[in-house]
């Protein structure tokens, strides 16, 4: 957007203000929308008028009782007032995101301010990439601007079709995609070795394909979370009740042979906190994790994992951290999600590059106060997921080529 030219325009901005509100409709986390001031403030200082469109949940598939839309539960109107004060000028509100209403509210606009359209998803063309609603979006402004890295994965209307209807110059990423894009290649295209990836989570078949690229370019990777344990089935050891894919075993062998064919350091938990029930209050020691008996089920990672999954860390010069290493919502099962966030901030610290993604880790740093320790935290759990699979993003590819 640097090369852009924004005085006496109207510049359509997509923004991902999908944020978490309580049951009053209050604003619980404001990350996404704080990470997007610095483009919409660009575009003023500049001589622009801003339009902004988002999400905002499902609206369609969590209707009424009635079979209508829940317009007070999924309104952009609640951010209105936030919006306001993150900007220091006042925001208005259009009741629609495309047609008369939205044109009308367009139209009223002084340059120099500021319109929040309604939520997108109101409209089931939205998901659906209906060309006549891109065509509507895109007539609102003279210039459009992508900041919305969390939902670039998705083709959806205003996320890439309406891109179709601007020129290459008066087209470009924001600040906020800009920078996801950016580091995310320098994970995955320039980093310095040794390059380490973390992944944790419940599923091996959540992270695939994930699995399989990190094997292609890291140095070492550590597998956490619930689906070490298949890795740890898949090698024979006893597991318990703990969260396994049977399905999946041979593809943990798989992957496990072509880490030792590419010298990759594959680094599973050497024990682990096991529980007699999925509950914080549970009974719950520690055993080496190829020896879980009985009814019991590794919730994290014990105490000599920590230790050696801190040591791969700190000796790293580019960290990549995706998905937590146990039950981290439960206080008894999150102390090894703690330890390799205070590693990889350490490991940062000491000069290591490390990025940050998806909604547990990202919740870890965050709740740790950690997160301005470490290089990047990303605000795109499945987009920066496919992107780091080395997937094509629809939202990227529409003002990039």
């Amino acid at each position: 957007m640097d090369q852009l030219q924004f005085k006496d325009k109207k510049v359509l901005v997509r923004v991902d203000f999908n944020v978490p509100l309580d049951a009053q409709y209050q604003i619980t986390d404001d990350t996404r929308m704080r990470a997007a001031i610095p483009t919409i403030q660009t575009i003023l200082q500049r001589g622009g008028t801003v339009i902004l469109c988002s999400h905002f949940g499902r609206p369609l598939q969590k209707l009424k009782e009635d079979g209508s839309v829940n317009v007070a539960k999924f309104t952009l109107k609640h951010l209105v007032s936030h919006l306001s004060e993150l900007l220091g000028k006042p925001v208005s509100f259009a009741e629609d995101c495309v047609g008369p209403v939205a044109e009308a509210a367009v139209a009223k606009l002084n340059s120099g301010s500021v319109l929040l359209l309604e939520n997108t998803r109101f409209h089931a063309g939205e998901e659906k990439g209906d060309p006549a609603m891109a065509a509507q979006l895109a007539k609102l402004a003279d210039v459009y601007i992508n900041d919305a890295f969390g939902t670039a994965h998705r083709a959806h209307v205003s996320t890439t079709l309406v891109a179709h209807h601007f020129a290459a110059d008066a087209k470009g990423f924001g600040y906020l995609m800009k920078a996801e894009v950016e580091n995310a290649n320098r994970v995955l295209n320039h980093p310095e070795r040794p390059l380490t990836a973390i992944i944790g989570g419940a599923k091996v078949s959540d992270k695939i394909l994930l699995l399989s690229r990190m094997l292609d370019v890291v140095d070492n990777l550590i597998i956490g979370g619930g689906m070490a344990y298949t890795f740890i089935k898949a090698q024979g050891g006893q597991i318990g009740k703990s969260l396994v894919e049977d399905d999946r075993l041979e593809l943990a062998g798989q992957l496990m042979a072509k880490a030792k064919e590419k010298g990759v350091s594959l680094l599973l938990p050497e024990d682990s906190i096991i529980a007699d029930r999925f509950a914080n209050d549970a009974n719950h020691q520690s055993v080496n994790s190829d020896a879980i008996t009985g009814d019991w089920m590794g919730l994290d990672i014990g105490e000599k994992a920590r230790q050696q999954f801190s040591a791969t860390i700190m000796a790293s010069k580019t960290i990549l951290w995706n998905g937590p290493m146990g039950v981290f919502e439960m206080p008894n099962f999150a102390e090894g999600t703690k330890t390799i966030a205070e590693a990889v901030a350490a490991a940062t610290q000491a000069g290591a590059f490390s990025l940050v993604g998806g909604g547990d880790s990202v919740a870890a740093v965050n709740q740790m106060g950690l997160a301005d320790k470490v290089s990047y935290v990303s605000t795109g759990g499945g987009a920066m997921l496919e992107m780091l699979e080395g997937k094509e993003l629809p939202g990227v590819k529409a003002i990039a080529g």
